[in-house]
């Protein structure tokens, strides 16, 4: 190295101790105090390292059951984000951001010489009066970011403002960093579409290829700005948005714009939020299903259902390919299953064809808190098909809960035929394997541990009905009316 000294800086640790609740995604934030450094301001469980013989996993623990009392494994702790940060007066370190969502022992506050209240927070509405360093930290975590710089100037405070924020997402190794605004053509794109927008804010799964933005125009307007990872996505989306899902009202998204060389739409907001992980009392979600029933029947019957094509029965083309490639990931059995399951698809029925959302799940469903309205997002897996399809992933929601099941099909107006019931199954396991086996290629255990579970229970189901004969199959030559669900 040149000449010099030698750059050294503190280390610590900060605690994102994550919950979900009928609000939404919260975080414990306490309200330093006394003769600290920001007292008054809130921020996260933190502190530093005790040494050169602790690690930041150790020292994370240890801090956490100093201030707060709640007993946290080692192994529940998940690396969040890493940030560079400078205070005002030119100091820098360097903080460690981990999530902890499993822990023992409810929060309470330990050291009141330095805290002085604690509160859960939501996520995505953080409190105002916090530290700078700490909410950049939120922000770079909820960009889904794994390093992020804040070098604060001089004459900056140390409590957050908006006219003062520091935080620069760095890139990962793909080259994108998550947050950031996307690149110049797709910007100057919305901008065309919306007018001066004032603030970007990125709101992609942390998924791969997700990239989605919610924009606000100067004049506080809300859109969502999309790009498709392919022209068949972008294509589908597109035409789902400018044919059927304009029946839906204030129940889809509309289509401001479209640009088919960036694979970019502009759509409305809509109010509420997805599903997925919601906490409501039970007959809140009874409702809510009834509300997801009624929204399915308006999708499948916003253009008249036709025959369905020749030779467009399940997807059995691709069952070999997608088990060959998921089979080290299938656990003892699984394989047979669903070879079995293929086997029996050959006599099915043709179902008719209607418009279908197609990727029907508590992820792509907002609820509106408010009065429990529902409405349905993210429509590029769209195309006709049987009905049936719509169900595939949701079916996993309702799983051991009839109750939901019943509710959906309340709201849905009607109950399967035999045919489609049979259809669902072997769609459900269809579905399942090319999880597994994408989710294992790609890193993504929510989509492999949703294959497992469902493979699961549909082996159960068929273990449950096995003493008696089991009822055959609709075959092209006989099938079981569809009526009308009885309700109470």
């Amino acid at each position: 190295m040149r000449g010099g000294q030698r750059h050294t800086e503190p280390v610590d640790v900060h605690l994102i101790l994550r919950r979900e609740s009928a609000a939404g995604r919260e975080v414990l934030l306490s309200r330093r105090a006394g003769q600290v450094y920001a007292a008054g301001l809130w921020h996260l469980p933190s502190g530093h390292l005790d040494g050169p013989h602790e690690d930041v996993v150790a020292a994370l623990v240890r801090e956490a059951w100093e201030e707060t009392r709640v007993v946290i494994n080692p192994d529940d702790v998940r690396g969040a984000v890493t940030v560079h940060h400078r205070s005002p007066k030119g100091s820098s370190r360097t903080g460690y951001f981990f999530e902890v969502q499993q822990w023992k022992g409810d929060p309470v506050i330990a050291e009141p010489d330095v805290c002085d209240a604690m509160e859960w927070a939501r996520l995505d509405a953080l409190r105002d009066g916090m530290v700078a360093y700490c909410r950049a930290g939120l922000d770079a975590y909820r960009a889904g970011a794994r390093v992020a710089v804040h070098f604060q100037l001089p004459g900056d405070t140390i409590a957050y403002t908006p006219d003062a924020d520091r935080l620069r997402l760095v890139p990962d190794a793909t080259g994108r960093a998550s947050g950031s605004r996307p690149d110049t053509a797709v910007a100057a794109f919305a901008q065309r579409a919306v007018g001066a927008i004032a603030k970007w804010t990125d709101t992609s799964w942390t998924r791969e290829n997700s990239r989605v933005w919610r924009i606000r125009g100067a004049g506080d307007g809300t859109w969502y700005l999309k790009i498709h990872q392919n022209k068949k996505f972008h294509a589908r989306e597109v035409t789902a948005l400018r044919t059927w899902a304009g029946s839906l009202g204030a129940a889809a998204p509309r289509l401001v714009a479209a640009d088919t060389e960036l694979r970019a739409v502009v759509v409305t907001a809509l109010r509420g939020r997805p599903m997925h992980g919601v906490v409501l009392a039970p007959e809140q979600e009874r409702e809510a299903f009834h509300r997801i029933g009624a929204l399915a029947r308006r999708i499948h019957e916003a253009s008249p259902p036709r025959p369905a094509p020749v030779g467009s029965g399940p997807a059995i083309g691709k069952a070999d390919r997608h088990l060959e490639a998921a089979r080290s990931h299938l656990a003892l059995g699984d394989e047979e299953f669903v070879h079995e399951l293929v086997r029996q698809a050959e006599n099915l029925l043709p179902l008719e064809w209607v418009e279908t959302h197609g990727d029907f799940q508590l992820r792509n469903i907002l609820r509106d808190d408010t009065d429990g309205t529902v409405a349905v997002i993210d429509l590029e897996r769209s195309e006709p098909g049987p009905a049936v399809r719509d169900l595939v992933r949701l079916s996993d929601a309702w799983a051991d809960r009839p109750d939901l099941y019943g509710a959906f099909l309340a709201g849905y107006g009607r109950s399967l035929t035999a045919a489609e019931e049979a259809r669902l199954v072997i769609d459900m396991a269809l579905d399942a394997v090319s999880g597994i086996q994408f989710g294992a290629a790609h890193g993504d255990p929510e989509l492999v541990e949703r294959g497992h579970r469902t493979l699961a229970r549909l082996h159960a189901e068929q273990r449950h009905n096995s003493p008696v004969e089991e009822p055959a199959l609709p075959t092209k030559q006989s099938a079981a009316p569809c009526g009308p669900v009885e309700l109470s």
